[in-house]
């Protein structure tokens, strides 16, 4: 089991960054490919950001390429989202999840951390 604690999350104003962390305890993330999503109200769940195993790829949803940063520091068992340049539409809670390689859907989920961005 990976339990997955994820902080960081607040209101800003629009062009304001924040920092999300997701801390992990039970399991080393080193094996897991580690995703941030987010869900605004009423809207689906959608994938923000990926970063494999190795850390040395990504992947992000086109709607924050160049303004969000996925990195992960395997040492401390934790995975960060740095988001800049934050838009009202950037609103909902982001969870960050675990996901064994080549797994299609996370296997473990933290609790979500609420972002809300003031225009």
């Amino acid at each position: 089991q990976v339990q997955l604690v994820e902080s960081g999350g607040g209101l800003v104003q629009a062009g304001d960054s924040l920092r999300l962390s997701c801390a992990a305890s039970g399991r080393t993330l080193s094996t897991y490919d580690m995703d941030w999503f987010r869900q605004a109200p009423g809207k689906e769940r959608e994938l923000v950001a990926t970063i494999y195993r190795s850390g040395g790829s990504t992947y992000y949803t086109d709607a924050v390429k160049g303004r969000f940063t996925i990195s992960r520091d395997n040492a401390k068992n934790a995975v960060y989202l740095q988001m800049n340049s934050l838009k009202p539409e950037d609103t909902a809670v982001y969870y960050c999840a675990a996901r064994v390689v080549l797994a299609r859907e996370p296997a473990y989920w933290g609790q979500g951390t609420q972002v809300t961005v003031s225009s």
